[in-house]
């Protein structure tokens, strides 16, 4: 199905937009990697389709007649399509987050939801005490794993149409499974067990680990290591190309531009690293985390070790003591390190911004692009200016996430249910913003003529080494010399090789010191810069565990 169509399905009375192509699995990364549970997702069976967003919008527009007085009434009864969402991720941005979407969208957490659910009766059906639900045969569990294996869109649709009777989303996934399995003769007889003893908690909390587990090991970890890979190839490839430093933005001892990119690879893997060493945990204790139900109905089993047991089998870390909800402390944790990645990146945006402000950089143009609606010879840094906004934008977002979320009154509250549907606009954003950084390094060149003349131009910064030599070697008051030498003064190569060569100084001393140019004086920067890689060894790439 094409971008912003429109469907009805057979089970459905009411016509569905999208704006996500829907026939067929994701091509765009391998199916290991975005679908762990082997999921098939999202397929939409015996459908029509009516197209939208082909051919003139007008006229589409007007033979589906959605739209009311467009010219005169502000409230247009407009139905979703990528032209009408309210979020641009959703409309404008699509096709740059949409690998996202499996996890983190509405339909990744009903799809979860069926996982969790399911996975506790194949666990209960294990536990020897619950003779009820006894060991389910090879096809009943086939059945059972079928279910979640080939959850499609039709299914969450069925999912959203009971909740529009139940108001109750989870509850509405217990009762889509129930039907689902009143054909089948063995499960039909312990379909009372599908939710047994959970809250809606214990499967929301799971669920929404799993999500972000997915979406950071499949999608966001991976574009982040492309990303510094892509800086790490700037640092390598700079590695010798000398640079005038700027403190306070006055010039400062050369550097190369290389070394100055392999600062920012160095940190954001470092963060990188962080965020994949975060733990997510998961609960399944109950209503208020004390297994009230699970004792009052088996209180021989050991509850707490079966649900560790189960929690662990999704491959979360457990965690034992909480009220009703799982605390979200490992959320926090994960949306504040985010946070500090994103503003790692906002510093480097903004650093290459500068660099291509004052010619260091050139960016290489493409026909048909326009960069300004008035002044045609216009090459805007738009890529690093939108990577800079889409991450204050994604900021925003999992700063309140990180810090709302561990908070929650007495027991529980229901503020986090409604925050936690976010997660996918902060992560959506910094997507966004991460791909935007690395088309605009892509469009990079480097304009060593600049770079020469600012070198050429600042000679008073080889006051610096000057003075130092002098110290080692004993002459007095070097810094006050060179300091009333160069300050607030134009200095040429001649004034400091006359100077030089008064100095009483080792000869050698004095032909290293005649020898240094602005180019010349870089220090290390050049082997720091062709370490890089080395140092950050981004060769296997952790994850999420």
């Amino acid at each position: 199905m094409e971008l912003g169509t429109s469907f009805t399905a057979s089970n459905v009375s009411k016509t569905m937009f999208l704006s996500v192509p829907i026939t067929q699995k994701s091509n765009l990364l391998p199916n290991s990697l975005v679908n762990p549970f082997n999921f098939s997702f999202p397929t939409i069976k015996n459908c029509s389709c009516k197209a939208i967003a082909k051919g003139s919008i007008v006229s589409s527009l007007k033979t589906q007649e959605k739209v009311k007085g467009m010219s005169s009434d502000p409230s247009q009864d407009l139905e979703l399509s990528s032209l009408s969402a309210l979020c641009p991720l959703d409309g404008r941005y699509w096709g740059k987050v949409k690998e996202l979407a499996p996890f983190m969208s509405e339909f990744g957490l009903i799809r979860f939801r069926v996982l969790v659910e399911i996975k506790w009766l194949l666990k209960m059906s294990q536990i020897h005490e619950i003779s009820e639900v006894p060991n389910f045969s090879e096809g009943a569990q086939t059945f059972l794993q079928d279910l979640i294996a080939e959850f499609s869109m039709n299914d969450a649709l069925e999912v959203k149409k009971i909740e529009r009777v139940t108001n109750h989303d989870v509850k509405a996934v217990e009762y889509f499974l129930k039907q689902r399995c009143q054909s089948h003769p063995e499960i039909v007889k312990v379909l009372e067990f599908f939710h047994f003893a959970c809250t809606s908690e214990d499967i929301n909390n799971l669920a929404h680990a799993l999500m972000l587990k997915g979406a950071l090991n499949t999608v966001i970890l991976p574009v982040m290591d492309e990303l510094i890979r892509a800086i790490c190839d700037m640092a390598t490839k700079y590695s010798s190309v000398p640079m005038l430093s700027r403190t306070h933005g006055q010039p400062a001892s050369p550097t190369t531009l290389g070394k100055e990119m392999a600062i920012f690879a160095y940190r954001l893997s470092g963060e990188r690293k962080e965020i994949s060493q975060i733990e997510m945990l998961g609960k399944f204790a109950g209503a208020v985390g004390n297994y009230n139900a699970h004792v009052a109905a088996y209180p021989e089993v050991n509850w707490p070790q079966i649900a560790e047991e189960f929690v662990m089998s999704l491959g979360l870390k457990f965690n034992p003591y909480v009220p009703q909800i799982e605390t979200h402390d490992y959320m926090a944790k994960l949306f504040h390190s985010i946070v500090q990645f994103n503003n790692i990146l906002v510093d480097f945006d903004r650093d290459v911004w500068g660099y291509i402000s004052l010619g260091y950089f050139k960016q290489t143009t493409k026909a048909g692009e326009i960069g300004s609606s008035t002044m045609p010879h216009k090459v805007n840094p738009i890529d690093f200016e939108n990577s800079e906004g889409n991450l204050g934008v994604a900021n925003g977002n999992l700063y309140h996430l990180s810090t709302k979320l561990p908070i929650s009154r007495w027991q529980r509250d229901l503020t986090d249910s409604t925050v936690l549907r976010n997660m996918g606009v902060g992560l959506g954003h910094s997507l966004l913003a991460y791909r935007s950084a690395l088309q605009g390094i892509q469009k990079l060149q480097v304009n060593k003529a600049a770079l020469t003349e600012d070198l050429d131009k600042c000679w008073e910064v080889l006051a610096e080494p000057i003075q130092t030599v002098m110290r080692r070697y004993g002459v007095p008051e070097p810094y006050e010399k060179l300091k009333a030498l160069t300050r607030g003064r134009t200095v040429t190569k001649e004034i400091c090789r006359d100077f030089i060569q008064k100095l009483d100084i080792p000869v050698d001393a004095k032909t290293a010191l005649l020898n240094l140019t602005p180019h010349t004086y870089i220090g290390a920067a050049a082997e720091l810069a062709k370490n890089i890689n080395e140092t950050i060894n981004l060769e296997n790439g952790a994850q999420i565990f």
